[in-house]
């Protein structure tokens, strides 16, 4: 998430009541996941045994719970609970606004396209030319369309993230930080949901396709040319390159890549990344061919057992 304008970091020691250790003429641009931070932003730990990791990353600004050494051109901000502070600057920057109208008046809506009865725009959104929005899909707040991108019935781009932090009082949300961005000529079949990025943007590259009941999780990164098949389900921060074709009711966990031009089949439970250019099948999906051998000989078991037991 990037930040509308810098913050200086001793106006957010300020607001957080925090010590601050390292430089302090340090100035914010955005705040993020560890796993996707760079030069600017702000990210949080609340574990020691992390600290080190987050003291590495290139994050400028490091929230965190204890006193410990600083690295040199970064910042600690040390406050009692890392997590809470965090949460607490992207709703700073990303407050709520609920939908009041069908069409939000902040809305950028291009030449020729298509808006049918029922569908919510939500605020700041930007569709280009030409694209197609069904009756009853909903586009959320600050997501982004490119040309002719078709979005069928109750379909829904911009949910919030499923991303939530187990504490002793209980699950808490993380506040979605980031959005959606679709290139252009993708198609989102009717009944998708995709939803935003927890600290980045879920991205869609141009010509995608997903087909109905396609669950795209946050912070996923797919390519170009993809086609997802009907109850496909992609878990957070996952990517996809180029090319990639998903079978029905595919399920690929979180924090994985499948590389250009793999091919998964139907029914497949990925749960490690993927080499592009091969076909996978099975749980856990592997090469489709050494797959397929394995159940040939599956079948094969009670005869051998039967020769073996006489």
């Amino acid at each position: 998430m990037i930040f509308p304008y810098p913050v200086p970091v001793t106006a957010l020691a300020d607001k957080l009541q925090a010590t601050i250790i390292g430089d302090a003429s340090l100035l914010a641009t955005g705040i993020n996941e560890l796993h996707n931070s760079g030069p600017g932003d702000i990210i949080y730990v609340d574990v020691s045994k992390y600290f080190q990791k987050a003291l590495n990353s290139s994050a400028s600004v490091v929230l965190l719970n204890e006193p410990t050494d600083c690295p040199p051109g970064k910042c600690l901000l040390v406050v009692p609970d890392p997590f809470a502070a965090y949460n607490a600057i992207v709703w700073e920057f990303r407050p709520l606004q609920p939908i009041v109208q069908s069409v939000s008046t902040s809305a950028s809506i291009g030449q020729g396209t298509i808006v049918e009865p029922g569908a919510v725009i939500g605020p700041n959104v930007v569709i280009g030319r030409d694209a197609y929005i069904h009756a009853n899909a909903y586009i959320g707040e600050g997501v982004r369309l490119g040309d002719r991108v078709v979005v069928q019935p109750c379909a829904v781009v911009g949910s919030d993230a499923f991303y939530f932090k187990k504490t002793p009082a209980g699950f808490v949300k993380w506040r979605s930080g980031g959005s959606v961005i679709i290139e252009d000529d993708v198609e989102i079949g009717a009944n998708c949901t995709v939803n935003r990025g927890v600290s980045s943007d879920t991205f869609i590259g141009q010509g995608t396709k997903l087909d109905c009941q396609v669950q795209i999780g946050h912070d996923v990164k797919i390519g170009r040319h993809c086609l997802l098949a009907a109850q496909t389900g992609v878990a957070g921060n996952s990517v996809l390159e180029d090319g990639v074709i998903l079978y029905g009711q595919v399920g690929i966990a979180q924090n994985l890549r499948i590389g250009a031009g793999a091919v998964v089949l139907a029914k497949s439970g990925v749960s490690k990344s993927l080499e592009g250019g091969k076909t996978y099948f099975g749980y856990p999906a592997q090469e489709a061919t050494g797959a397929y051998r394995e159940l040939a000989a599956l079948r094969h078991l009670p005869e051998i057992w039967r020769r073996f037991s006489q």
